[in-house]
């Protein structure tokens, strides 16, 4: 097949770039080499090596242009996201896990410890889970989600981490795992919790919207996940839970109703805003 020359995979990329700066995209560059190593099977840090495009990658790369100028999600064009140490399989019907939950699971690892039980609230992907997995020495994962969608993703990244045990139930249940009450040493979750009248970005309205939206003030799903955990956790357990940024006072308030938690604190996302609230169970 007919090459394009190196300058011209530079021109594909500036004029990727270009449109979709236009249309809005927060990291054009990035995205833009981003689409263009998946095309081209090869990392993003290898593209300065590439010598060609052939014809049919540069119709590949222009078409994925195409639908990211439309908002379509950058990880479901390439089908992975990138989450801590992990490349998490997600596409339509699973909610794409943020850059800030890595703060999340990264205080869940440091309080992990070897041995210990962990249970993952809405999990999604499995990215909390799988994290924890990853980088600790957990004895046993427990990821619980209701979605069927979000299910099979979860099933698919947990292959191959025999301590992760996929759950199908619902948090909001309050008989949901219940083998495990007062056997658990960590809780972590991140629920649906943008409130119903929130606008958001484009890319997360494309996310399923009961792993978005938690009710009208956005803590429909936190309330329970808090009698939850505190029936899970075992004395001197704890417990993390992110939420939205209007959330700072309200969540760090209901676990200190709830009574059976001490040591509640609130902590920031790297840019400053109120992003999870963390407990030990008393």
């Amino acid at each position: 097949m007919e090459n394009i020359s190196r300058s011209s995979l530079s021109a594909a990329l500036a004029s990727a770039v270009a449109d979709l700066a236009a249309a809005g995209i927060a990291s054009p560059r990035v995205d833009a080499e981003l689409l263009a190593a998946h095309v081209l099977g090869v990392p993003r840090g290898r593209l300065l090596l590439m010598d060609s495009l052939r014809a049919d990658e540069l119709s590949r790369f222009t078409a994925l242009v195409a639908e990211r100028v439309k908002r379509i999600p950058l990880q479901h064009l390439v089908g992975t996201a990138a989450f801590r140490h992990l490349e998490l399989q997600v596409g339509d019907g699973v909610f794409v896990p943020r850059p800030e939950t890595e703060l999340l699971a990264g205080w869940g690892i440091e309080h992990t410890a070897p041995g210990a039980t962990v249970a993952d609230l809405c999990s999604g992907s499995g990215a909390i889970a799988l994290a924890v997995a990853d980088e600790a020495r957990p004895a046993r994962v427990v990821a619980v989600e209701r979605s069927p969608a979000a299910l099979a993703y979860l099933r698919r990244n947990a292959a191959g981490y025999p301590v992760v045990e996929v759950v199908e139930g619902d948090v909001t249940d309050p008989g949901v795992l219940a083998e495990l009450r007062g056997a658990v040493n960590v809780v972590l979750c991140n629920p649906p919790y943008v409130p119903s009248a929130t606008e958001v970005p484009a890319e997360v309205g494309l996310d399923p919207a009961e792993a978005v939206f938690g009710g009208g003030d956005g803590l429909e799903v936190i309330r329970p996940v808090i009698a939850l955990a505190a029936a899970l956790l075992e004395p001197g357990g704890v417990v993390g839970i992110e939420h939205d940024d209007v959330h700072g006072e309200a969540v760090p308030a209901l676990l200190r109703a709830d009574g059976r938690f001490a040591e509640v604190a609130a902590h920031d996302d790297l840019t400053g805003r109120p992003r999870y609230a963390t407990a030990r169970r008393t």
